[in-house]
């Protein structure tokens, strides 16, 4: 009889101990892509001259952490892109998600962190990948809520405030 106070003891502490170290329960893992069409052309203003022939697509996944409740409480991203049409040796200075719906511009909303020539293309063409972004919790409550208020641009030192944008939508 001990025994099995002891038992029901031990399995209560554990339960209340497992509720103190998570007090809003189990947390689950949930994805959230965004795709963004990139044209030269869409930039403001639009782009002319020796690049604006090229075009792309940028992949955005949110890697989101939910508390028991649905609340997002953490956000890493991933980001792909891949170009074509673009002059050859072609660089990239950077790349961001703005703030701005299309036709306006807007400030860096997340910055993919890249080095100035990380990455080049030899014939024009090709693609990278980031992964691991650090995304606010904000920034990816906000991105969800309205990704239209939002694009995806890639700079060049000829185009250093954007070459080719394309505004956020969801992937359903």
């Amino acid at each position: 009889m001990k025994r099995l106070i002891l038992s029901l003891a031990l399995l209560a502490l554990g339960f209340a101990w497992s509720a103190c170290k998570n007090p809003a329960g189990p947390s689950s893992t949930s994805k959230t892509t965004f795709t963004a069409v990139l044209l030269p052309a869409n930039e403001v203003p639009a782009i002319v001259g020796a690049e604006s022939a090229g075009s792309g697509t940028a992949t955005i996944t949110l890697n989101l952490t939910k508390d028991s409740n649905g609340y997002v409480t953490s956000a890493k991203a991933d980001v792909s892109v891949t170009v074509t049409g673009f002059p050859n040796g072609m660089s990239l200075t950077d790349a961001h998600i703005h703030g701005g719906a299309a036709g306006t511009n807007g400030g860096v909303f997340v910055s993919l962190g890249l080095s100035a020539g990380e990455f080049t293309f030899p014939t024009g063409t090709g693609s990278f990948v980031k992964s691991g972004l650090n995304v606010t919790v904000d920034q990816a409550n906000a991105l969800i809520a309205n990704p239209s208020n939002f694009y995806f641009n890639i700079h060049t030192a000829a185009n250093p405030g954007g070459v080719a944008r394309g505004q956020l939508a969801i992937v359903q």
